[in-house]
């Protein structure tokens, strides 16, 4: 079942739909058991916990062999530090564990055209899997998002719309669409996120079913927050975990309204001005999700941390000298770590994953503008 968060309303999984009556998001609600002796061995994607995803029998699946990514451990800066490599994902990117999910129960439907609005890599791994799936979609990115994504989107048979101004421009824009086509947002979907909690399913399996104490990730919308807190929530349902990881989401200093609101004590997201950055994927000012985004970081015992433009343009390099190529976004997280580690927010003995969630080749316009006079490129 879907249930609206604001009326209370519900709606079966039979017809396809992708919002409430009254106009809000919806949110999912299956009661689906984690069982490890049902995971299938043998399929190394996130579809082997298909017991445990609200996907009916015999359903559609449209996959490319999303999930399982390694987690690689490093010493950094004299302590190891866990990094899950979810940018190695298919379109490259950790959107491809939701739109498997999204796309499938697309494909049962019989769905065949959509539209999407996107920063950029929520709409290639749209692009990627609905070239798949054989459905037609229309993404809709701000103009100044990054080329690399720009050409997997239209290299994929996507419709390209690049819409001048800010990502809520962008968001505007579709919504006009939406209203004669059917809205496959990753921002709004009940299932985007259900497909994102097989992250903690990975993490605890790997981890030889436990979870660490800390887990670092980059957050704009929310959709990794709120995927890693279902996830665990069911692990610690099911008996599988008797502890959770506190999740310390990371927002820039340039568009911070989770942050400010949680420094500030709020529920809802804080009304902001919102700077350029060079993170794009988190540069949303107005998360559809942000108190639902809030509440699962209060809820683990995190924090938020908000980084400059000067600490991300570290850090990737940083990261790109252990070998680890990430988009800006991504790199969020290792200017995020070492904020941590040097406030000690983290502690030398515990446990820490990272989620690395993009990869730099999506942003090498990005990353010539920043590293080609250092570089000498």
């Amino acid at each position: 079942m879907f249930v609206c968060p604001h009326c209370q309303a519900r709606y079966g999984t039979e017809e396809p739909i992708w919002r409430c009556t009254c106009g809000s998001y919806l949110n999912p609600d299956f009661d689906l058991p984690f069982e490890p002796k049902r995971i299938a061995k043998d399929n190394y994607s996130l579809w082997r916990y298909s017991h445990a995803l609200p996907l009916a029998p015999g359903a559609s699946i449209v996959t490319l062999g999303e999930g399982f990514t390694p987690l690689l451990p490093l010493s950094w800066r004299g302590k190891e530090i866990l990094f899950k490599l979810d940018y190695l994902c298919p379109s490259g990117s950790f959107k491809d564990r939701g739109t498997t999910l999204l796309v499938s129960q697309l494909e049962t439907w019989g769905i065949k055209e959509v539209v999407e609005d996107s920063s950029g890599n929520a709409g290639a791994s749209l692009a990627t899997y609905a070239a798949r799936a054989g459905i037609n979609c229309t993404i809709y990115v701000p103009a100044k998002a990054s080329r690399g994504k720009r050409v997997q989107i239209a290299l994929s048979g996507a419709h390209l719309v690049a819409v001048p101004g800010s990502r809520e421009d962008t968001t505007r824009a579709v919504l006009t669409a939406a209203e004669n086509t059917f809205y496959a947002s990753h921002n709004l979907s009940p299932l985007f996120t259900e497909g994102v909690k097989t992250l903690a399913f990975e993490l605890a399996e790997q981890l030889d079913w436990s979870l660490p104490d800390s887990i670092i990730v980059p957050a704009g919308n929310g959709s990794l927050v709120l995927g890693l807190a279902a996830g665990m929530q069911q692990l610690w349902k099911a008996g599988v975990i008797s502890t959770r990881p506190r999740l310390i989401a990371v927002q820039t200093s340039a568009c911070a309204p989770l942050a400010t609101a949680f420094a500030a004590g709020q529920t809802e997201p804080a009304l902001i001005s919102k700077g350029e950055t060079l993170a794009e994927g988190i540069a949303s000012s107005t998360p559809p999700r942000g108190h639902e985004v809030l509440a699962a970081v209060r809820e683990s015992g995190g924090t938020f941390v908000t980084v400059s433009e000067e600490e991300i343009i570290s850090a990737l390099l940083e990261l790109a000298r252990c070998g680890i190529y990430v988009e800006p976004t991504s790199a969020t997280v290792g200017a995020a770590l070492n904020q941590c580690l040097e406030t000690g927010t983290i502690s030398r003995t515990e446990r820490v994953v990272v989620v690395l969630t993009g990869s730099g080749l999506k942003a090498t316009d990005k990353l010539l503008e920043v590293y080609g006079r250092r570089l000498d490129l």
